[in-house]
């Protein structure tokens, strides 16, 4: 089901010209993540926590981290936005099963893991003359080559679908966009909220929505980042100098809602915290995920309103994700484990 409109329909739903999309219930991200906390049965938000947190919260004044030039590939051309397209197609589901050997990327003589391990092994694949942004080599990329540029200690998990995601990413950049991504961002008028509806509309890959009690429910985690790694790869600048940066939602994962548990935002049923602490895999869609990823969106919303109220100005959502995100990089005595869902969108 198309969910362009869906998601536009928290700012002007003019911008639905770029994309031409069709009508569908009309919730958008935040909206939508609020209505299924409304009839949450498993998860829900602590809202004097949250105040607490806002308290001591010490980046108000953060901005976007920059790029990082050590592991992330960077040119002021069109190719880096294909990176950026290449990074985030691939940048899902890093966890180990218990028993398993987590993988593990050597590059420079340091090892990487997760997010960082694959920005490791595209930069290791690029600069040994892999084709890595070239759209006609991705169309018709093989499962072999995929295998070799993410190679490192351990397997990372979902190999077939990053395998299928790669070629879908390549033959839509061919045939819709020349085989540069920096022609749909200007195509979608520099603007965050249509690209990363287009995504979400145009690759099945980015296509992030749920159904809670039949309400669509779109989340979006891996096109708004695309956006957002836009603008910070070019610095705001050129392809990166995007608008309405701040009608982004956090960016609904695994490791942000467990840092938001963590500081006891968000709390879970005891039925779903026996599961969630034994390590129990829940699938996608599952009504338990799906509330564990609307109150992620919905507690950071909460939180930006309360820090509006209490500073006259907020960070973006986004921000306040990253935040909690590296918040996420420190463990933590408090630390529980993370849902864990096997799923291409996060």
């Amino acid at each position: 089901m198309p969910v362009a409109a869906a998601y536009l329909s928290r700012v002007d739903s003019t911008d639905a010209r770029h994309l031409g999309s069709r009508q569908v219930r009309r919730l958008g991200v935040a909206e939508a993540c609020a209505r299924v906390m409304d009839e949450a049965r498993h998860v829900r938000i602590d809202a004097e926590a949250a105040r607490a947190f806002c308290a001591a919260y010490d980046g108000q004044n953060q901005a976007v981290p920059g790029w990082d030039p050590r592991l992330h590939y960077f040119e002021d051309t069109w190719r880096s936005a294909n990176y950026v397209l290449v990074l985030d197609t691939l940048n899902f589901c890093f966890w180990a099963s218990p028993g398993e050997e987590r993988w593990t990327v050597t590059y420079d003589g340091k090892d990487y893991q997760g997010y960082w391990g694959l920005a490791a092994a595209l930069r290791r694949g690029i600069e040994e003359g892999i084709p890595l942004l070239d759209a006609h080599y991705l169309a018709d990329i093989s499962r072999a080559d995929v295998a070799r540029i993410l190679a490192g200690r351990g397997e990372i998990p979902l190999m077939e679908a990053r395998h299928r995601n790669l070629r879908e990413a390549g033959r839509w950049l061919v045939t819709r966009y020349d085989g540069r991504f920096s022609n749909m961002i200007e195509q979608c008028g520099y603007d965050s909220v249509a690209l990363a509806a287009g995504l979400c509309e145009e690759l099945s890959s980015y296509h992030d929505v749920a159904t809670y009690n039949q309400v669509t429910v779109p989340l979006l985690k891996r096109a708004q980042i695309v956006a957002v790694d836009v603008y910070g790869t070019y610095g705001g600048k050129r392809w990166g100098e995007l608008g309405r940066l701040d009608a982004l939602t956090a960016f609904a994962d695994y490791k942000v809602p467990q840092v938001l548990r963590r500081l006891g935002v968000l709390h879970y049923s005891d039925a779903l915290a026996r599961a969630v602490d034994a390590q129990e895999e829940i699938e996608a869609g599952d009504s338990r995920e799906v509330e564990i990823r609307a109150a992620t969106v919905h507690a950071v919303e909460t939180v930006r309103n309360t820090l509006k109220e209490r500073f006259g100005k907020a960070p973006r959502s986004f921000e306040i994700d990253w935040y909690l995100w590296g918040l996420g990089q420190t463990k933590s005595a408090d630390d529980r484990p993370y849902h864990r869902t096997r799923t291409i969108f996060y």
